[in-house]
């Protein structure tokens, strides 16, 4: 737990669990994603200033709905139940919830009957758009509750009990379709929860040299890979700081990075950071791993294991200048939420190669100083350090790299075709002017052949599918409407010169339901 004020969110099951920790940290207000059966005893020991229960899939009546401690709503400790979280508040406490005609998806009009100052709905509009995902609904209200807002269709929209200190909202605040979430969410944290603000990227970093110090100690040292990514950088910045000439940052080419990276990561850093960069080849040894493998969780694994056998055998390298004990990684919040579902019955999304993808006996043990945070608050934290913007502003990186950008079996023929039409459509979104404006745009070689014409003669070759997405967190994303003319001078620019490609597709998938990359 942190030294700071903490909100518990307990994870019933929500897509928009991760969207209500960030809300909760743009308020300067530190939180936590856990188990939805965390044990009250356990909860008392942690001290919350506030707990937030999450939507969730589940109708609260079915005989395994996930229901949390049985004294849940007893801790006195203030309580907000966003959607499933307040139909689970109602049903415990002698409330009706069922299913049927109630049910509301997408844009609703809430109409706000108490806007009372300490409320949970102060300063909100008699009227305010909000957003709705629920199947089931509440009939009746347990004792004790008043009512404060109700839309047309949903009769119990918001209810609170000041007395036990239990708030319910229908709709979800943490998504941005509610425009006034984030000034219900401020009434919860500060005006029912007693929050102070102390969240701050500068005590994040002040106390996150303390812990790397004592993690590694006085005479630790740590290699810490670096991918020339946001993560990996910012990490490399951090520990630094902590450690100073005790960090070795390792550069490996994995054969899998884009088109002319590895000659760039190491002259930026060695030169404008002024850190200890090693760099080795071991694109063959990762080509060999990765040989007749197709399914998208076995690449991650085995791309995974070769990192760390070859950082081990870099450690033992190093070890003239005192036993290497420590690998460090850019590993962040949403990586450990989506590669394991250990905070509740949200299902796993992918295992993330620094995450569920190392080997279960190394020689090293992890240092991971930002797996706290989220890529919006590691950018932060890279101002913070004085990180130089063209950095911080790149777009991620996958740290498998084009391993998950190619479905199917990875080859050095396959990579070479995708870094060139990558290399183009990042030429021209640059020329463009278009950078800055979309968070990540990449290209995918799909495992597919299509047939064309060039010059009179038939072709039969591979299909490229370009991706272009906007997102503030990376915990959802829309596609970029990238103008038609951009499209096609792209999609021209790959077919005429890269041998091997004959057609261009664009995907037009928001997450979700698809994710960012493909794999």
């Amino acid at each position: 737990m942190s030294k700071h004020q903490t909100i518990l969110i307990l994870d019933f099951g929500s897509q928009y669990t991760q969207l209500i920790a960030r809300k909760v940290r743009e308020q300067a207000v530190y939180c936590e994603i856990v188990a939805p059966d965390l044990p009250v005893a356990r909860m008392r020991e942690m001290a919350p200033a506030g707990l937030i229960l999450s939507g969730g899939p589940d109708s609260v009546y079915a005989p395994d709905a996930a229901v949390g401690d049985p004294r849940l709503l007893e801790t006195g400790i203030p309580t907000l139940g966003i959607c499933y979280g307040m139909q689970l508040m109602s049903h415990r406490l002698g409330g009706d919830v069922v299913g049927g005609k109630g049910r509301e998806y997408g844009a609703a009009s809430l109409q706000v009957l108490s806007r009372e100052k300490g409320g949970l709905l102060h300063g909100l509009e008699e009227s305010e758009p909000v957003w709705m995902s629920h199947g089931d609904e509440i009939r009746s209200i347990p004792d004790g509750f008043a009512l404060t807002g109700r839309s047309r269709t949903v009769p119990f929209s918001a209810i609170e009990d000041p007395r036990r200190r239990l708030y319910g909202i229908q709709f979800h605040p943490e998504v941005h379709h509610t425009p006034h979430g984030d000034r219900l969410l401020r009434n919860f944290l500060y005006d029912i929860c007693g929050c102070a603000g102390d969240w701050t990227m500068a005590s994040f970093l002040e106390e996150s040299i303390g812990r790397l110090r004592a993690q590694v100690g006085s005479s630790g040292r740590v290699l810490c890979g670096l991918s020339g990514g946001v993560d990996s950088s910012v990490a490399a910045a951090l520990i630094h700081r902590a450690v100073g000439d005790r960090l070795v940052c390792l550069f490996v080419d994995t054969g899998l990075l884009r088109k002319g990276e590895a000659a760039d990561v190491l002259e930026r850093f060695q030169r404008t950071y002024h850190l200890q960069v090693r760099s080795r080849d071991a694109s063959d040894r990762f080509f060999a791993a990765l040989r007749g493998l197709e399914d998208p969780e076995a690449k991650r694994r085995a791309i995974g294991e070769t990192f760390v056998r070859v950082f081990e055998e870099e450690a033992l390298a190093l070890g003239a200048g005192g036993a290497i004990g420590f690998l460090g990684q850019g590993t962040l919040y949403p990586d450990l939420i989506e590669s394991r579902s250990v905070k509740g019955p949200s299902a796993t999304i992918k295992t993330h190669h620094n995450v569920g993808g190392l080997p279960e006996r190394m020689n090293l043990s992890v240092v991971e100083p930002l797996r706290d945070l989220f890529k919006d608050e590691v950018r932060r934290l890279g101002r913070q350090m004085g990180l130089d913007a063209e950095l911080l502003g790149r777009h991620p990186f996958p740290g498998p790299g084009l391993a998950v950008r190619i479905p199917g079996e990875v080859t050095p023929e396959r990579v070479r075709l995708l870094q060139e039409a990558d290399r183009i459509f990042i030429e021209e979104i640059r020329a463009a002017g278009l950078y800055d404006v979309i968070a990540q745009a990449f290209a995918v070689l799909l495992p597919v052949r299509s047939v064309g014409v060039m010059g009179d003669l038939r072709t039969y070759e591979q299909v490229v599918a370009l991706r272009a997405v906007e997102t503030s967190d990376f915990m959802t994303a829309d596609w970029s409407r990238l103008p038609h003319d951009f499209l096609a001078r792209v999609s021209s620019r790959i077919v005429n010169e890269v041998r091997g490609i004959n057609r261009v597709v664009y995907d037009i998938t928001s997450k979700p339901p698809g994710t960012i990359e493909w794999e």
